[in-house]
């Protein structure tokens, strides 16, 4: 994803949206206008980290571009500004999720405000402050540093060596989501698992273990525990990467 890029959708370009489309530019933003049509809106949504609908004349985009936006912002994590006159803002907004609207600015809009809330919106997008963070644990160096180059390109990572560590690390920290290595030395995979369940803090946060033993006995040893899933060590980065990412569609 590019962290820096916009799309503006809209039916049809207007004075009001040229100036908002100039001032975000002008913020160093990358930022194009789209009218609202599933094509234009499928052929550049990719690596776009944000996306403003403007509602204008009492002109609304349909049903069918409303699901279209409302099921892709789901499958790529994004999120929308609605700017317009209020009553269009609250008929789309009845539409979307609320997790979905990041920010809505009904008319008069103010031009400045707008900007600084896309700038600010992309700045933190650029450091990373909206991706999911994952906590892996195991013991294995190694392995832990694979992983990591793997996913560090779309999540926010972070890593324990041991499952005290882990536990400390939750102390101070935020996962959505930890993986968790099942056979470790010292404190295993199940006896931090006990850990994390126990403490309030931490008891909803999704744990998924990796183990190295794929035989079926072994494997349904694993889920009595009651995980949210489980990965082989033998997982490639692909496959690793396509499963974490409809974990994650399912878990929104």
């Amino acid at each position: 994803m590019s962290e820096n890029r916009m799309i503006f959708i809209g039916a049809k370009e207007s004075f009001i949206s040229r100036v908002l489309v100039k001032k975000v530019k002008e913020a160093g933003v990358d930022v194009c206008f789209v009218p609202w049509s599933v094509d234009n809106i499928n052929s550049n949504i990719d690596q776009v980290a944000l996306i403003t609908l403007f509602l204008d004349d009492e002109e609304r985009p349909g049903e069918e571009v409303l699901h279209f936006l409302i099921d892709t912002m789901k499958e790529k994590d994004l999120q929308i500004v609605l700017a317009g006159e209020q009553q269009d803002i609250n008929f789309i907004s009845d539409y979307f999720p609320d997790k979905l609207i990041y920010r809505t600015f009904p008319r008069p809009i103010d031009n400045a405000v707008f900007t600084k809330t896309v700038a600010e919106y992309i700045r933190k997008a650029e450091a990373g402050e909206f991706r999911k963070s994952i906590l892996i644990v195991d013991d294995d160096p190694q392995y832990l540093t694979m992983v990591r180059e793997w996913l560090k390109g779309k999540y926010k990572v972070a890593m324990a060596n041991s499952g005290i560590q882990a536990i400390k690390w939750l102390g101070k920290n935020k996962a959505d989501l930890i993986i968790l290595d099942h056979e470790m030395p010292v404190t295993s995979g199940p006896q931090v698992l006990e850990m994390i369940r126990s403490d309030a803090e931490t008891r909803s946060v999704p744990v998924m273990f990796l183990t190295g033993k794929g035989d079926k006995e072994s494997v349904m040893g694993v889920l009595a525990l009651k995980p949210e899933g489980y990965f082989l060590k033998g997982i490639d980065k692909d496959e690793l990467l396509e499963k974490l990412k409809d974990f994650f569609l399912l878990h929104k």
